[in-house]
């Protein structure tokens, strides 16, 4: 099944979907948020036949939920009134630490990093989210 999945930003959201097998992550370019954004990712989500979209949701290390991820349940809420497919909230701790890791790994200065680290938190989230899949035998759309 094809599956995107969103890091939701302030300024700019990450992007990533996966193939329908499951196997690989790919970067899609950087959403600029415009404040029209669940329309227009909902549209992308059409363009590209996706069946899922995960949004990741930014928990506290000690649960809990803030500010931030109020406002990103806002904006899934609005995302599945316009998608034409489910919207699932997705535990993101620590996906931008680690996609900044990997981009770290593959050389990239701070500058660099900084311009990749929405999408490399989008691919970590959807990597994550496939490999819960793959364990439980999860297979529901």
């Amino acid at each position: 099944m094809k599956i995107l999945a969103i890091d939701h930003g302030e300024k700019r959201t990450g992007l990533a979907i996966c193939d329908p097998a499951e196997r690989m992550a790919v970067a899609l370019p950087t959403h600029a948020m415009t404040g029209n954004d669940a329309v227009e990712l909902a549209e992308l989500a059409k363009e590209q036949a996706v069946e899922l979209i995960v949004v990741g949701l930014p928990v506290n290390m000690d649960g809990t939920e803030g500010p931030r991820a109020k406002a990103v349940r806002s904006f899934a809420a609005e995302l599945e009134a316009s998608a034409e497919v489910a919207v699932e909230m997705w535990d993101e701790r620590l996906s931008t630490a680690e996609g900044d890791a990997r981009l770290r790994m593959h050389g990239l200065d701070r500058k660099e990093r900084a311009k990749r680290k929405d999408t490399a938190a989008a691919i970590v989230i959807l990597e994550t989210y496939m490999e819960n899949r793959r364990k439980s035998g999860d297979r529901r759309p």
